[in-house]
């Protein structure tokens, strides 16, 4: 009995041959490294290690920058208003001593009241616009959707048509940001 073994063509791959591309040319032999080896290797070793303290330090460095910039974030944000705040704070002052002098001199003529309220009105304003906050002025101005905002209209023939004859609440700006448009009554031309 003669065993008859299975013909592979070369169209046929047995499964659990490597291919052949996969192999080393060369198999390299195995021998200790001589000492100029080593010693490369440790010098290796060594700018590796510094390289790695290095990378350590600059992410420390790195995540130290982060807290301190998301602190002092934090603190701009809890603390934006200081400067107006201390601008503010001798207004209040001069208001506390206008009510005092008001309520010691019941006698007292009304002259002195209203100096008192002017000059808060007046470091009132003078403290915001320190600040940035300006004012718009309306009041016979071309009216201008952007500034302000029209409530109403009047029929006039004594201006032209599209300017404001009447400032019913002033507009603020902050710097170039506008806070509040002034509130207006526009002319318009008279029914014919």
């Amino acid at each position: 009995m003669s065993a008859k073994s299975p013909k592979v063509t070369s169209e046929q791959e047995t499964p659990t041959a490597p291919a052949a591309e996969n192999l080393p040319a060369v198999v390299p032999e195995s021998r200790p490294p001589t000492p100029e080896e080593m010693q490369q290797l440790k010098d290796r070793a060594a700018k590796a290690d510094e390289f790695y303290d290095q990378y350590l330090r600059t992410v420390a460095t790195l995540e130290n920058y982060k807290k301190r910039a998301a602190r002092e974030r934090q603190d701009a944000t809890r603390f934006a208003n200081e400067a107006l705040l201390q601008k503010l704070v001798p207004v209040l002052d001069t208001f506390d001593m206008a009510l005092a002098a008001a309520n010691l001199q019941q006698g007292a003529s009304i002259q002195s009241l209203q100096t008192g309220i002017g000059m808060v009105h007046q470091q009132l304003k003078s403290a915001l616009a320190e600040a940035g906050l300006e004012e718009i002025d309306a009041q016979n101005k071309t009216f201008d959707p952007n500034l302000h905002e029209a409530v109403s209209e009047q029929e006039t023939a004594e201006t032209s048509e599209g300017q404001v004859v009447q400032q019913l609440r002033k507009g603020y700006k902050l710097r170039d940001r506008l806070l509040r448009p002034a509130s207006v009554v526009v002319a318009k031309k008279p029914a014919v």
